[in-house]
């Protein structure tokens, strides 16, 4: 069964001809890669086709994949750029930026009604609602850190910084989180008292 092959076996094989390798290496990274993307794009439709401009791109680079860090590593840095590409170009069709942000927030700002009680009551809920009030760039090194299990070297790859940039960022993005999380959960306690 080739799930339980390694991502260079799956790349040797999808070099290979073998189209199946690729799908297998996309189920196993595309939650992720979603996850990643959305951090950036803010809107599901967005994220969706950020995710699926990735896997197209690594699929056509896929030759290029020197194995000198890990595929996951390699992949995210496709994610990153895409992200930022795509982000850039919305930019320019808007006329202002602060408009845009504040109407994401409220698109995105959970209702109460759609969402199961508990789900709200729960940490990760709450943990991914601030994330998603930091700005990309933080909630990349979080969610690249946190979620994607990567080292500051890999991350620093990724985004192609220095490791101690890295480790800067994320100590400032975990800051910002950690404000994010006292304002909203502050505002959780009122509404339960």
């Amino acid at each position: 069964m080739q799930s339980k092959l390694s991502d260079i076996e799956l790349i040797v094989q999808t070099l290979s001809g073998d189209q199946s390798a690729y799908a297998d290496l996309v189920k196993r990274h595309q939650r992720f890669v979603f996850t990643l993307a959305l951090r950036f794009a803010k809107n599901r439709e967005d994220a969706e086709e950020i995710a699926q401009d990735c896997f197209i791109k690594a699929y056509r680079s896929l030759a290029l994949f020197k194995q000198e860090s890990k595929f996951s590593t390699w992949l995210y840095t496709i994610v990153y750029t895409t992200a930022m590409t795509a982000l850039r170009k919305k930019r320019v069709d808007t006329t202002s930026i602060d408009d845009e942000e504040t109407y994401i927030q409220i698109e995105n700002t959970p209702s109460g009604y759609d969402v199961n009680n508990a789900e709200n009551k729960s940490r990760s809920f709450y943990v991914d609602q601030a994330i998603s009030q930091l700005t990309p760039d933080d909630a990349t090194i979080i969610t690249l850190f946190y979620k994607g299990e990567q080292s500051l070297e890999e991350i620093a790859q990724t985004l192609g910084i220095e490791a101690n940039s890295v480790k800067v960022k994320l100590f400032r993005a975990r800051q910002r989180l950690k404000e994010k999380l006292e304002r909203n959960l502050k505002h959780e306690v009122k509404e339960l008292v």
